[in-house]
């Protein structure tokens, strides 16, 4: 399932695939971390949320349509559930394995460039972004509609960009603990450093900041 397709579906939600096999991306990230953050914590979001809107008004409204709803009428638990459905899809799309700024596209080092000045600046602000987040959440890559550039921005817990109009998100990196602890422990820098170097997918990237 694609991402805009996912944005579009209805209840009842299923599970979205990776965009790989759950071994792919190791030795950066092993198929036991996909075991947990795909197949049980993306999971329960999904479970979640058909459980949550199963009676409600939401059930005829698509995905996308239920995150910016349940935002602006406050519906915490709708909304937590149905954005980390979201969020959690993003992430699986923003990586790719031999990704990263080791791998970058000339096409992609140009539109970086042109926001951040040099690949290393957005390397080092994509990581701090990440390493400052307090608690859970996520570290966006999004293109500013209004500018036309990119930005880097943080969000916490469920937060997502998808509910901003004028924001359109690029790619997206996890900092919840279960995103990494399987792998990295407690070291968010080092999986932000290693994400940021070698999983970035480029093709993704440039899809998102057309």
């Amino acid at each position: 399932m694609s991402i805009s397709s996912l944005e579009l579906s209805k209840f009842p939600f299923s599970l979205p695939s990776l965009p790989f096999e759950d071994n792919a991306l190791e030795p950066v990230l092993s198929k036991e971390s996909f075991d947990f953050h795909h197949k049980k914590h993306h999971n329960a979001y999904v479970v979640k949320l058909n459980e949550l809107i199963e009676n409600t008004e939401y059930k005829d409204l698509t995905l996308k349509e239920i995150i910016q709803k349940s935002e602006k009428e406050g519906k915490q638990a709708i909304f937590n559930n149905a954005a980390q459905v979201w969020n959690h899809a993003f992430l699986w799309y923003s990586m790719q394995k031999n990704g990263g700024t080791k791998n970058i596209t000339d096409k992609a080092k140009a539109l970086i460039e042109k926001s951040f000045g040099s690949v290393g600046e957005f390397q080092a602000k994509l990581i701090d972004a990440g390493v400052t987040q307090f608690g859970s959440g996520w570290a966006w890559v999004v293109l500013n509609k209004s500018t036309g550039k990119l930005e880097i921005i943080k969000t916490a817990n469920a937060l997502t960009p998808l509910t901003n109009e004028n924001l359109k998100p690029v790619i997206t990196v996890d900092v919840w603990e279960h995103a990494y602890y399987i792998d990295y422990r407690n070291r968010r820098p080092d999986f932000l450093k290693i994400f940021t170097e070698e999983l970035i997918n480029w093709k993704f990237f440039e899809e998102n900041t057309k």
